[in-house]
């Protein structure tokens, strides 16, 4: 790949040519890269991806995709089929969100992922970054796409600290369209290619320096590597809290083809009260439906 357009904000480094074609010859062949998989299989791409990592992303993905090619196909069905494929995948609100904007499109955009960001954006479960990841990698056109990877990029070689603040900031999104590319195809390659380098290459914990295509501009580096100055970045902890009895309770649920009684809910989980708290959640949340009688099952509208 190449760019036609290489200069960034005044004074800045230019970092488009470099990044793109690094990954012109080092992006993962990844089934949602593929022609093939057009902007639906980009939207579950995204929906699937977010806080959790590839490997554990494409079995459900291909199982998905499979079973529903197109939005249409996933709108008929009920919402806890949607439940039941996400498996274990982790925060499952994201599959009734996926299937509540896949109702939205066979509903409004006559079974077609929309291009227009601001349709994509007024889909139910998508918010800024979905709206302009899809909308860049399904469609080509030049959205700044901030995701943790390059927001970590950003940080690293424009800000020269270690990692980006914990949350994103105007700054931060001022900058990603300071960087931007004018050229739609260029800005677009630019998206997928800074979001490829922060995955592989400026990893969080163990950036590979002697890989990066822009290693001898980087200002992190260039400033000799600080550290980071911030508040303490704590790993997210999963044993013993809510998150893991709620991924308990859902996986009986998801392998019954039956309401599960509540006795049966009642074994995943020795402390009462937490369990309670865990399926109060999974109900409020709409992941859950209780029934007459005390059996729960997962959703069916």
């Amino acid at each position: 790949m190449t760019t036609s357009s290489t200069s960034t904000t005044t004074g800045r480094p230019a970092l488009h040519s470099p990044v793109i074609d690094w990954f012109g010859t080092h992006a993962r062949d990844l089934p949602w890269r593929r022609p093939e998989a057009g902007p639906w299989g980009v939207m579950v791409s995204e929906f699937m991806l977010q806080q959790t990592p590839v490997a554990r992303v494409l079995p459900v993905y291909e199982h998905w995709i499979s079973r529903w090619p197109r939005p249409a196909d996933l709108a008929v069905e009920a919402p806890g089929e949607a439940v039941r494929a996400w498996g274990r995948l982790g925060y499952p609100r994201r599959a009734l969100r996926l299937h509540s904007a896949a109702s939205a499109i066979a509903e409004r955009h006559g079974g077609d992922v929309p291009r227009d960001h601001t349709k994509l954006l007024a889909l139910p479960g998508v918010g800024e970054y979905t709206a302009a990841a899809v909308a860049s990698f399904a469609y080509g056109q030049r959205h700044a796409v901030l995701d943790t990877n390059v927001r970590r990029v950003f940080a690293r070689a424009v800000a020269g600290t270690q990692y980006p603040p914990t949350a994103t900031t105007a700054a931060e999104r001022r900058l990603a369209r300071d960087l931007l590319p004018d050229d739609e195809q260029t800005a677009a390659a630019w998206a997928a290619a800074t979001m490829e380098l922060g995955a592989l290459v400026c990893t969080a914990r163990t950036p590979d320096c002697a890989r990066c295509p822009i290693a001898d501009r980087c200002s992190w580096r260039l400033a000799g590597s600080p550290a980071h100055d911030g508040p303490p970045r704590r790993g997210q902890t999963y044993a013993g809290t809510d998150r893991q009895v709620r991924g308990k309770l859902l996986a009986v649920l998801r392998e019954s083809a039956v309401p599960v009684p509540q006795e049966a809910l009642d074994a995943v989980w020795d402390e009462p009260v937490q369990r309670a708290r865990a399926l109060d959640g999974l109900v409020a949340d709409g992941l859950v439906e209780p029934l007459d009688g005390g059996a729960y099952r997962l959703p069916l509208s």
